[in-house]
């Protein structure tokens, strides 16, 4: 059996979610930073987005196991500390999806407020800097009275 390209590698790994942002790929959300492939065997690097990411342990295991569903026995998997992550990493696509899964992205460099991902409006409050987990704050529209999820920013 010849050796999958990088391209195939990438397309499958579009499978492997963050566990905790279900909707995003690990290559939307950043952290999937190269593929090598030699002699059957793949290796994988991937970066944290912060030190002691629990979810860390979840990705490598599903990147694991989706390439070994793909026949690739030998899977190593690297987990790099350069670049740091940060919220720029983050592909458009992959901020749709947070979007769309009632969360709102972090911000852009020009932009101001966090925005309601159910209504879009920006008259929103914080209501704690600590949410669901520890790269998100909770934040509650004025307008749709709806909480939210706001993905902080990491620079």
């Amino acid at each position: 059996m010849a050796s999958p390209s990088k391209a195939q590698i990438f397309q499958w790994l579009e499978a492997v979610k963050d566990p905790e942002i279900p909707v995003i790929s690990i290559r939307d959300l950043g952290i999937l930073q190269g593929i090598r492939v030699a002699d059957g065997s793949v290796s994988v690097d991937i970066i944290p987005t912060y030190s002691g990411c629990p979810a860390m342990y979840a990705i490598q295991a599903d990147i694991k196991q989706v390439l070994q569903a793909h026949g690739i026995e030998q899977v190593s998997i690297q987990l790099c500390h350069e670049p740091v992550w940060n919220t720029d990493m983050i592909t458009e696509q992959g901020r749709e999806s947070m979007r769309a899964f009632g969360i709102a992205p972090p911000l852009q460099a020009d932009q101001r407020t966090v925005a309601c991902p159910q209504c879009g409006s920006t008259e929103t409050t914080c209501i704690s800097q600590f949410g669901s987990t520890a790269c998100k704050a909770l934040y509650r529209c004025e307008a749709c009275l709806e909480p939210f999820d706001y993905f902080k920013c990491h620079a």
